[in-house]
This record gives C-alpha cells, structure tokens and sequence, in this order.
C-alpha cells in the first residue's frame, strides 16, 4: 500500500515590521472563529499564529529596551539628531 505524499508546508514568511504581524494574527483569528477550515488548515493556521506571536513578543521586547534606554539617557535620544 503506497502512502499519500503529504501536501507542502507553506513555508512561514517573517513580517516586514509588528504592524504587518499584528494584521496577520488577526486575519488567522478571524479565519479559525470562522469555523469553515479544515483540521490541517486550522493546524496549519495556529503552527503560523504561534510564529506570529514569538515575532510580536522579539519586536515588542526590543521597543521596551529601547524606550528603557531613552529613559535611563534622556540626552543620548538628541546625539542623532541634527542641528
């Protein structure tokens, strides 16, 4: 008995910045309370979402250390800036 070939993955394509993440997320949001997908495509669906979410959490982190450093150094947010 030969075995099905399982159908390609969609290989996860990282956002361009938070915003493009954020309107992903919620376009699987929407497309899982739908309830219209099948169980690979909800699988498929969340394994993406989890992905999603790991980006946010990197790119949110990295705004508080920056915004923390700001704070701690008020003045080094003026040595960029021009005259």
């Amino acid at each position: 008995m030969t075995a099905k070939p399982k159908p390609a993955k969609s290989e996860f394509v990282e956002p361009k910045n938070f915003e493009e993440a954020l309107e992903r997320l919620q376009e699987l949001v929407e497309k899982l309370e739908g309830g219209e997908v099948s169980l690979e495509e909800s699988v498929a669906a969340f394994e993406e979402g989890q992905k999603l979410s790991v980006f946010c959490q990197h790119k949110l982190k990295a705004a508080e250390v920056s915004l923390k450093k700001l704070l701690k150094n008020p003045d080094d947010a003026n040595s960029g800036e021009e005259v």
